[in-house]
């Protein structure tokens, strides 16, 4: 029989969980953490949801760390999502002189679907020629093993518009039907990273376009002051920063200045 997770084991998790990655997991999240970690207690041989948590705060064993880490982190996403930040990065690269590299940021990418969403456009409006990169990073390493490959089923991608489809995606045949995969040439315009947004972030350099959509519902007051501190360093002035509709930078940060509904300018 499978063990089940108490309030204080629960309590471990939650703050595990802050720690490492600044999310905050409320009381109704008991029942998901339960589910996604029971199979690791299972793999080491463990009784309760207790020797586990001692095994991760241990740190003799990093890789199970981030793959708790990676359990516990929510990856929800689709290609073209809220699709007005993408009529503005195609106006902004339009607009982009052509003397540097049009650079963009998918600060929380997950699998992928939006980085290349967003280099779909770029390819569109600047063309294969023209110097541009698009950077995914995630904390989980788990998803960003699958969003390097650009493999995903069709389902995925219902909301490609046709044209972007029959130009920059492959349709799996035989074994593959079902499935798409993102063009080698796109692919190669997308690196992905690991980054912990909770933290000093690494060199990754400037970027005319920062995306960091559908995160801060995750975090506390705090830990969203932080974290957009931490991404909007590397933004150019002038350059454009995109949250999700649902999220707001009221009293959160002052270095942008709103100039449409989730779409913020730096000065």
């Amino acid at each position: 029989m499978s063990a089940s997770i108490n309030d204080h084991e629960f309590g471990h998790f939650q703050r595990f969980i802050y720690e490492a990655a600044g999310i905050t997991l409320g009381s109704a999240k008991k029942a998901l953490v339960s589910g996604r970690l029971a199979k690791r207690l299972q793999v080491h041989g463990l009784a309760s949801f207790s020797d586990y948590f001692k095994l991760l705060a241990s740190g003799e064993d990093a890789a199970e760390v981030q793959t708790a880490v990676d359990l516990l982190t929510t990856n929800e996403t689709y290609f073209f999502r809220e699709p007005k930040h993408f009529e503005l990065l195609r106006e902004v690269a339009c607009a982009a002189p052509a003397s540097a590299p049009f650079r963009v940021w998918s600060a929380a990418s997950s699998t992928g679907e939006e980085a290349y969403s967003i280099a779909m456009v770029l390819a569109d409006t600047l063309g294969m020629s023209r110097p541009w990169q698009v950077v995914g990073t995630d904390i989980s390493t788990r998803v960003l093993e699958r969003a390097r490959v650009g493999h995903y089923a069709l389902e995925r991608t219902r909301h490609i518009p046709q044209a972007y489809l029959k130009r920059f995606c492959l349709r799996g045949i035989d074994a593959q039907t079902g499935t798409l995969l993102v063009q080698r040439e796109l692919r190669q315009r997308v690196s992905f990273t690991q980054v912990n947004l909770n933290t000093a972030l690494p060199q990754l350099g400037s970027f005319d376009m920062v995306f960091l959509r559908n995160v801060m519902i995750y975090f506390n007051g705090d830990t969203k002051r932080q974290v957009v501190a931490r991404v909007l360093g590397p933004l150019k002035r002038g350059g454009h920063f995109c949250i999700g509709h649902s999220e707001t930078l009221n009293d959160i940060c002052d270095a942008v200045v709103q100039v449409a509904p989730s779409i913020y300018r730096k000065p």
